[in-house]
């Protein structure tokens, strides 16, 4: 129930995201690097989520833990690879990770519309935790 703290981070393209710009619309934040096992896994799951949801408003926002990595072309690889639609920006310091508390990768954030964080899954997200998590923010037109 807290206030999603502000990520304001560069995209893979150059773009500067911040999850304040967002205000308003569901959003699901992942913490991932690409040398994570379970990050590989549940990526396809997100890739699909976004896909589905993204018409109600659903934005999903891949902080990449940069600091973490071996190389910005492993990142463009795992993004080319799933296909991903949405944001992957890179957190060449760790801030976000420490603002958000992680305690390991994947990380997952589902983010209402008021910016509150409704649910919080640390580890691989099954599909059950996705849909619940989905379901608290995401309202079906």
């Amino acid at each position: 129930g807290a206030k999603a703290p502000e990520i304001d981070l560069r995209s893979l393209d150059g773009a500067r995201v911040r999850l304040s710009a967002l205000h308003g619309k569901p959003v699901v934040v992942t913490f991932w690097g690409s040398w994570c096992p379970p990050c590989r896994e549940e990526f396809p799951q997100l890739v699909a989520a976004y896909r589905k949801h993204h018409a109600n408003g659903l934005e999903i926002v891949a902080v990449n833990q940069f600091d973490q990595e071996t190389s910005e072309k492993s990142v463009r690889q795992f993004s080319a690879q799933f296909g991903v639609p949405f944001p992957v920006v890179l957190d060449p310091r760790g801030r976000s990770r420490r603002a958000y508390r992680l305690v390991g990768l994947p990380t997952t954030v589902f983010i209402d519309t008021a910016g509150t964080i409704a649910m919080i899954v640390s580890g691989p997200v099954s599909a059950a935790d996705q849909a619940k998590g989905l379901a608290m923010i995401v309202r079906e037109r």
